[in-house]
């Protein structure tokens, strides 16, 4: 009888296992990526193709946002808090067939550090400075030694910059087709259309991935994303899915409609460094004008939750200041006529918004319209393409003020880098951060960034409208789907469709 309950056991599980194997899940895509490793180039949906899908790290943030193993099955911290080692796992294969060991992660983190960004090709190798040396006392073991504590060490570690590839692959061909471990394949990429993943057989976790292979695809229109999921082309809209879309389809028994936990926050961004926002009087002002509740509303039909520094909810050491700043536009007539504008001199500027990003054209267009109606502001809104976009306000901030949203989760710390965009210099800022960073206190620590966040706050830096949802929607027979944005990828090894 024993035997029996075992034997039908076992028979269901392997019944169930091989109903949830196989398939191809597609996948809309907001944006096309221009390259597709992480290291070289910047961009969200680079990270939600390919991070941990494709690319692997030594450590990876879950579905939870929490930092766990990847390729390191282990670590230890020294007490000094000034050497990290590293254990891996063994018998992993990169796609192309070579193993995977300790020299690719030296190799990696070298070319990470190293300063010149034309020899590397690694786009932030200041996040790595505080490592003084990497080694590699044997294959499986990798040792990071640092010049001073580093609270964030492990979360550089987990970023889509920190994935590893082959240390003898050409960084050209990494670029257009990235290798690496992760349990799919990255197949090809046709451009204009989207990209195609296909399971890697040699994964080195057992029976993952479920699916045969992911198909994204490159759909920025909102209603063509709706059009291609109702006629069957397209299985899932992964993010920026469109609000009123969301209420159409959780009507529908067809689909399954999600707005998860983000760390994306819609930033106005006030150029502090160039008149008229380098009067911190009209940026409190612009604070007192704009009514965060109604843009919520209004321009995502509830979609969203009201912040009032860069920090979302869902962030460790979070600091609600969402009511910092009540909305009171006489506070913000009031403080513009401090610095100089009424009705006969009104204070006039350019709102420059890129044309890709839904979400934050809507809430910019619905920002500019609460502006203007103080009667003592008038806003002009620019739209220009992504591109030209990054070009002027981003590398040479070119703007007075611009919107976009910050995906990248624990970045309060852009605003300690006087040189980053919006043009911000606070050396009270800057040691608060400091002090977050190099304290093995924790509470020490937590507290210096809550500080930051009131300091910013104060400051008035930016518009910090809301918390973007993860809003999109899949068919119902897709299982598993991770709705939560607090890992940089669509982590898709356990995804499976139903039958």
């Amino acid at each position: 009888m024993t035997k029996r309950w075992f034997w039908a056991l076992f028979l269901l599980l392997g019944l169930v296992f091989a109903q949830n194997r196989g398939g191809t899940l597609t996948v809309a895509l907001q944006t096309e990526p221009t390259v597709f490793d992480p290291s070289q180039a910047a961009g969200a949906d680079i990270a939600r193709m390919v991070y941990d899908n494709v690319l692997q790290g030594l450590v990876k943030r879950n579905a939870k946002g929490e930092i766990v193993p990847a390729l390191a099955e282990r670590w230890k911290v020294s007490a000094s808090s000034l050497t990290y080692t590293f254990t891996l796992r063994k018998g992993v294969k990169f796609h192309d067939g070579t193993p995977f060991d300790a020299a690719d992660v030296v190799a990696k983190f070298n070319r990470a550090k190293d300063p010149d960004t034309k020899r590397s090709g690694h786009i932030r190798p200041e996040i790595y400075r505080d490592i003084a040396s990497v080694t590699a006392p044997d294959a499986s073991t990798v040792t990071f030694t640092l010049k001073q504590p580093n609270q964030d060490f492990l979360f550089v570690l987990s970023l889509p910059e920190s994935t590893i590839g082959p240390r003898e692959r050409k960084l050209e061909d990494q670029k257009v087709k990235p290798v690496g471990t992760g349990p799919f394949r990255f197949v090809a990429w046709e451009r204009g259309v989207g990209v195609r993943l296909e399971r890697n057989e040699a994964y080195y976790i057992p029976n993952l991935p479920y699916l045969d292979r992911v198909n994204f695809r490159f759909l920025g229109d909102g209603e063509a994303q709706l059009a291609a999921l109702r006629a069957g082309d397209i299985d899932v809209i992964a993010y920026s899915m469109l609000p009123e879309n969301a209420q159409i389809l959780a009507r529908d028994a067809r689909f399954k409609v999600f707005s998860g936990s983000g760390t994306a926050e819609a930033v106005a961004s006030m150029n502090n460094s160039r008149a008229p926002f380098n009067d911190v009087r009209v940026r409190r002002a612009m604070q007192y004008a704009v009514n965060k509740d109604e843009l919520i509303q209004s321009a995502m039909l509830g979609y969203g939750t009201k912040i009032g520094s860069m920090r979302s909810p869902g962030e460790a050491c979070y600091e609600d200041l969402s009511g910092f700043y009540a909305y009171d536009p006489n506070r913000a007539r009031q403080l513009l006529a401090e610095a100089g504008f009424n009705a006969q001199n009104p204070l006039r500027f350019t709102f420059t918004l890129a044309a890709e990003f839904p979400y934050e054209r809507r809430i910019g267009e619905a920002l500019a319209a609460q502006l203007n109606r103080l009667g003592v502001v008038q806003v002009n809104i620019q739209v220009v393409d992504f591109g030209t976009w990054i070009q002027r306000a981003f590398v040479a901030a070119d703007y007075q003020m611009t919107i976009i949203g910050h995906v990248e989760a624990n970045d309060i710390g852009r605003y300690a880098n006087p040189g980053y965009y919006w043009r911000y210099n606070s050396p009270q800022v800057q040691q608060l951060y400091t002090t977050y960073l190099r304290s093995n206190d924790p509470k020490k620590s937590c507290d210096a960034l809550k500080a930051m966040q009131r300091k910013l706050a104060e400051d008035a830096v930016s518009i910090w409208t809301m918390s973007l949802p993860a809003l999109g929607a899949y068919r119902a027979n897709v299982m598993n789907w991770p709705g939560a944005s607090l890992s940089p990828g669509i982590l898709l090894a356990e995804v499976y469709l139903a039958r």
